[in-house]
Formats: C-alpha cells, structure tokens, sequence
C-alpha cells in the first residue's frame, strides 16, 4: 500500500476506483480494510480512497493525546500531501465524528459529508460503554478478540446472530487477518472517542451532508439525530430500521444503494 508523510507521521492507504476523490475514515480499532463491502461498489463510480488514522494499521503510532479534531487535521494534511483539494469525505462511528471536524475546520476541503453511525458529543452511557471496551483489551491483551467479543454484539443484532452465525464469523475472521493494533494504541483512539465533543461546531458545516442512523443501534442511537440535523442545514437523515450499529454490514446492498445514491448526486 502507498504511504505519505503528513501532519509529522507517516499514513498508509489504499486507492481504487475512478472519479472524483472519496475519502473513507475507518471506524475505531479498525484499518482502511474496514469498507471492503462498500469500496467494491463505490469504486465504480468514485476514486476511493481509505486510510490507516494514527495508531492503525500501517500508519504511525505516536504517543500522545488523541483526538478526532486531531485525527481531522492529519487527513486535512493527508489531502494536502497527495495532492487532492477537495473531496467527498465518508466515515462511519469514529469515522463520522472525525469527518465533522474535518468539515468544520477546513470547509474548502469537502465537497459532501456521509456521517454513518455518528454522534455530536460523548454521553455517559457512550463514554462507559468504550471504557468496558478498554477494559476488556487490557484483560485479553490484544485488540483483536477484544473487537470479536466486545464491540461486534453492540455493532451487531441479536437476529443476525442467530441467522447467519457463519457470517458473523466471517467478520471475525476478516478482523483477526487484519494488521493487530497495540493495545496502547487502541486506549489512545478510544480515549479520542470518549472525550468527542464537536456539538458546537455542526453549525459551520454547511456541504451538502447525508447523516443515517442503524434504528436498533444503542451506542450511538438515534438520540443524536435531531442534535445533528437541526444544526447541519439542509442534512439528508436515512434509518436503517433493522440495524444497530453497523447497517453497512447488517444491510449491505440497501446501505451502498441509498448511500451511493447520495454521493452520486454530489458529483460535479
């Protein structure tokens, strides 16, 4: 995979497809292979572009505070490094919140905003549900089967357990394929997640912008819809009624269908 230095680290990423730049922000503890099921299909139509954040798979893992304003700045200083000055900015859970930023801080730099799963400012009952997950990784030391027993059932329905066990293990073993990231890397990204706050900035996002939500979601549920929709003009909200938190791979053909059909109408 091509590899760029930007914002002082070195970020990995892989590139497919023709057609104006969309740039996928993977999700927490999680690599640019995360989209496989939707780059297959928006490939088609756009150049994809997925990247490995700090402390991910290929990309550096410094020390530090992390952040998702951070984590904004380094795809900010990604686009600025491979020469793309505009583009279509996609990102689920981790990846949403850190694509409010982006659209926040730097405007000029996003042409239309996909927020999959996001969420304005890291409640109670978010912030305890990352901190079992820390929890878990430092007891199991590896990040991996931490993600299998302990984020899958909250990204996951119950029903999708029991009619497609296989599937589910599908996905386990995609996970376990995938470069591990450290356990100190992953306290530093889900600190991130828990100290998120980006509420009072939505009102200067004013691309256009698609926000949707899994109905069944708990983590990041549909408490956040009116938050982001009021202050995010003109937003577009989909509800994937049979999803919680991940319809992108509950629901995969209805989720790439509406949310390309968004994207599709941004071109040009």
């Amino acid at each position: 995979m091509p590899k760029v230095k930007a914002n002082n680290i070195t970020i990995n990423y892989d590139q497919q497809g023709t057609g104006e730049p969309l740039i996928l922000i993977p999700y927490l503890a999680a690599d640019y292979a995360c989209y496989a099921f939707q780059v297959a299909e928006y490939a088609k139509h756009f150049t994809c572009i997925s990247i490995d954040l700090r402390g991910t798979g290929e990309s550096d893992k410094p020390e530090g505070v992390y952040s998702t304003e951070l984590f904004a700045d380094d795809v900010a200083a990604f686009m600025q490094a491979v020469g793309i000055p505009s583009a279509h900015i996609y990102g689920l859970s981790l990846g949403a919140a850190s694509g409010m930023w982006l659209a926040a801080k730097y405007p000029n730099k996003v042409k239309s905003l996909s927020l999959h799963s996001g969420w304005t400012k890291s409640d109670p009952f978010v912030k305890t549900v990352v901190e079992g997950w820390q929890v878990t990784a430092k007891a199991l030391g590896s990040v991996p089967e931490m993600i299998i027993l302990s984020i899958f059932p909250w990204c996951f329905t119950p029903e999708l357990y029991a009619a497609k066990p296989e599937y589910i293990q599908s996905l386990a073993d995609f996970v376990r394929s995938r470069p591990a990231q450290p356990v100190t890397s992953f306290l530093q990204e889900s600190n991130a997640v828990i100290a998120h706050d980006c509420a009072a900035h939505l009102g200067q996002i004013t691309m256009p912008t698609q926000i949707t939500f899994g109905r069944r979601d708990m983590v990041t549920s549909t408490r956040f819809a009116a938050e982001m929709t009021s202050a995010i003009r003109g937003s577009e909200l989909i509800i994937f009624e049979e999803c919680a938190h991940t319809a992108m791979y509950e629901q995969v053909a209805e989720f790439n269908q509406k949310t390309l059909a968004f994207l599709q109408r941004q071109v040009g």
